[in-house]
């Protein structure tokens, strides 16, 4: 006798959305959409991070004036405001989980970020208030639009997938496309006298659009229903309609997430100098001259991270993929125990941009570009996992929101960054970038320590399936 995939769904078998048939390069059509949508996404937000900092301490009389801040109140703002960003996910991970769906969550983030954006540009320059608004604005925005994203991605794909560490991998590429593209719009507009830092928030506002165009014009071919229906509508049909609490396996994976979060805030904090603390010190302490006449804006090292995800990013996806296919692929805690180490490795090197530069003169950029190559690396080991490692053990009733509190390591890590950051004022650059490096080499030590137990918590999550449908 048929059964149709309704009944199915009723009777327990389904615990997701199937998408639709078709693949690009071995992975479900959709991934490529979702791709694409957080790749201008991802231009919009780190177009305005780029400019964010170099704005708020601008001169009210420079030529390209703003708001004149001091380094250390600029700093602290940068964190507490990135942290929030991270903060509102949770609160729209539930709304996509209960309510909406996470494809509406996603379409009305879009359009909310593409608002906030705008009203920075028509705050610059003098209006700090209406800045303020427009940061509001990006808060909530962000909330909607970013933990469902990632959610849907995890949804493409059934539980035991080998190819869903390198989907997350293939995924986080296209979030660093956008990356290094955007410093090198947003800067050059923000950061010339010609066009000013207004020219740079409206080009990040203009990419809010384009994301939302791709997944309201594109989301029903490519991705059919995944994200329609709010997760924990999908759950209580998967149970005949019976609500049930967590199992003690989903309360142990939990606990995963729980200890993880935890060593991951540290990365986020060392992580997130990228945007403050780094970002000052490329401007005044790195020779920024190419050739007698050019000088290299301070922005555009913001896309030398991104620029080595897209290239280092199909090595890992490849490799935690061929691993996977050999199940001799490493557990998620102890791919972030290598991610914390390399990271630490990156700080290392911004030592020797210090010493370098403490005679009285700058120091060359080739130790800010190799320290974020490692950062980089170590992100990759990091960040991209820790996302799939979300959907394969958060229970399915509270997809979206775990996924909020997952980005919560960002939520803690940004805030830190900005506070850690302005220590550099009074104790010195190397004072920090060593302070972190130690730190880094510490917690990569403590995780390897507890990095069995976790694996045991996690009740075979990462198990591969013997056949990837």
């Amino acid at each position: 006798m048929l059964i149709s995939q309704q009944e199915l769904v009723l009777q327990g078998y389904y615990m997701r959305v199937l998408p639709p048939p078709g693949q690009i390069f071995g992975h479900p059509k959709g991934l490529f959409l979702l791709f694409g949508t957080e790749m201008w996404e991802r231009f919009s937000y780190y177009g305005m991070r780029a400019l964010l900092v170099l704005t708020l301490v601008a001169a009210v009389d420079d030529v390209n004036p703003g708001f004149g801040m001091s380094k250390s109140s600029a700093l602290h703002l940068y964190g507490w405001f990135t942290g929030i960003m991270w903060f509102s996910t949770i609160l729209g991970g539930w709304l996509a989980d209960n309510l909406i769906g996470q494809r509406r969550a996603v379409q009305i983030g879009a359009l909310v970020l593409a608002a906030g954006q705008f009203t920075l540009s028509a705050a610059v320059p003098g209006n700090l208030p209406l800045f303020y608004t427009g940061l509001v604005v990006l808060v909530l925005g962000n909330g909607l639009f970013k933990a469902n994203i990632s959610t849907m991605v995890g949804a493409l794909y059934e539980q035991g997938d080998a190819r869903r560490d390198g989907a997350f991998t293939i995924f986080y590429m296209g979030i660093n496309i956008g990356s290094f593209i955007a410093p090198l719009i947003c800067s050059t507009l923000g950061e010339s006298t010609a066009f000013g830092w207004r020219y740079g928030y409206m080009a990040a506002g203009i990419a809010m659009l384009l994301a939302f165009l791709l997944q309201t014009f594109l989301g029903r071919a490519m991705l059919g229903e995944v994200g329609v229906q709010p997760s924990a509508k999908l759950a209580l049909a998967s149970t005949g309609g019976v609500k049930k609490p967590l199992t003690k396996e989903e309360f142990d994976r939990l606990r995963v997430m729980l200890t993880v979060f935890i060593f991951c805030v540290l990365f986020w904090g060392a992580y997130e100098q990228q945007g403050g603390l780094m970002n000052l010190y490329a401007q005044e302490k790195i020779e920024r001259m190419f050739g007698a006449h050019f000088e290299i804006p301070a922005g555009w090292f913001q896309s030398v991270n991104p620029f080595f995800i897209v290239t280092l990013g199909p090595v890992f996806a490849a490799l935690w993929e061929r691993l996977g296919a050999k199940r001799k692929n490493p557990p998620s805690p102890v791919k972030m125990i290598f991610g914390l180490a390399l990271t630490g490795f990156g700080f290392l090197l911004m030592l020797g941009a210090t010493y370098e530069q403490a005679g009285g003169g700058k120091a060359n950029m080739a130790w800010l570009i190799l320290a974020l190559m490692f950062h980089t690396m170590g992100e990759l080991c990091i960040s991209p996992v820790g996302l799939s490692m979300t959907t394969k053990l958060a229970p399915l009733r509270l997809a979206s929101l775990i996924m909020g509190v997952w980005f919560l390591t960002n939520f803690g890590g940004n805030i830190m960054a900005g506070y850690v950051g302005a220590l550099a004022e009074n104790q010195g650059d190397a004072a920090v970038f060593g302070g972190l490096a130690g730190s880094l080499f510490v917690f990569a030590a403590l995780l390897w320590a507890v990095s069995g137990k976790l694996v045991r918590w996690m009740h075979g999550a990462e198990d591969v399936a013997a056949e990837v449908p």
